[in-house]
């Protein structure tokens, strides 16, 4: 059965938002530890540099756990394959003659946008575009990291 309407937002991001509908927050939504998974190896070399890139900077804001490995490696092989097409385009160019002599798109200008689209719902999941990263209000140290508020309390915080 299709469910209707917007997707309910996860509580960890109506928390870094500033809970802008002010509604109840779910107390009892799971809340995985804040831990980046490790890189799956069957990634693509370039998807395995996209998660190096992202994932302990998205690991030290809160936004990336071990539940999230499946997520996390659809976008980062979507990068991969966006990528892989883009190249193609710069280097070929998007359209070739045919031996008929017409004009045609080369497949990897679909591809190109597909990927680009996937990686794009994946990448506002996690808050990685501008649009989606202006709605997260993040509490970080002088070090850059994410203040753990209990840690604060207890004085166990620098």
């Amino acid at each position: 059965m299709a469910t209707r309407g917007r997707k309910p937002t996860p509580t960890a991001v109506k928390e870094l938002e500033g809970n802008p509908g002010k509604r109840p927050l779910n107390a009892k939504e799971p809340k995985p530890d804040k831990k980046a998974p490790s890189c799956p190896k069957w990634l693509e070399p370039e998807a395995k540099k996209e998660w190096r890139r992202l994932a302990k900077q998205m690991e030290q804001i809160g936004i990336l756990t071990e539940v999230d490995m499946a997520a996390f490696a659809g976008y980062c092989q979507a990068y991969a394959r966006w990528k892989e097409a883009e190249e193609f385009i710069t280097q070929h160019g998007s359209i070739v003659k045919t031996p008929s002599g017409y004009w045609q798109q080369v497949p990897q200008v679909s591809i190109a946008q597909t990927y680009l689209k996937i990686m794009n719902r994946f990448a506002e999941q996690f808050g990685l575009t501008p649009s989606s990263r202006s709605r997260i209000i993040a509490d970080t140290d002088s070090r850059g990291g994410a203040v753990d508020e209990m840690e604060e309390l207890l004085g166990g915080g620098s």
